[in-house]
């Protein structure tokens, strides 16, 4: 199950619920089996110049090379980049988590 979070200045007009949905499309078109992908927006009123920074990140799978990485990494550029129509600065990081973590459902 990816993660994706979106951190950037408030005076940005984002619309990241949209944004969380277009990276879960990307990433689905990639690989399919990779499930929903959680999201949160933080925007943040203490800013030093307007930025976004995007990381998204999923687990370690043997057909996630390097290819397959730059390859989904443009496409959730594209994609978030033209969800954005005001000038700033902005990262995209697609990381992968190590063999010491666990995810699954909370049911209490």
């Amino acid at each position: 199950m990816p993660h994706a979070e979106i951190k950037y200045s408030s005076d940005l007009d984002l619309d990241i619920p949209a944004i969380l949905a277009e990276i879960e499309q990307v990433i689905l078109s990639h690989d399919d089996g990779a499930g929903d992908c959680k999201g949160r927006g933080y925007p943040t009123d203490a800013y030093h110049h307007t930025h976004v920074a995007v990381k998204v990140s999923v687990l370690v799978k043997p057909h996630r090379d390097a290819d397959f990485s730059n390859r989904l990494l443009a496409a959730l550029r594209m994609a978030i980049t033209a969800r954005i129509s005001a000038p700033c600065a902005f990262s995209l990081e697609m990381a992968y988590t190590g063999p010491f973590y666990i995810t699954g459902e909370h049911h209490p």
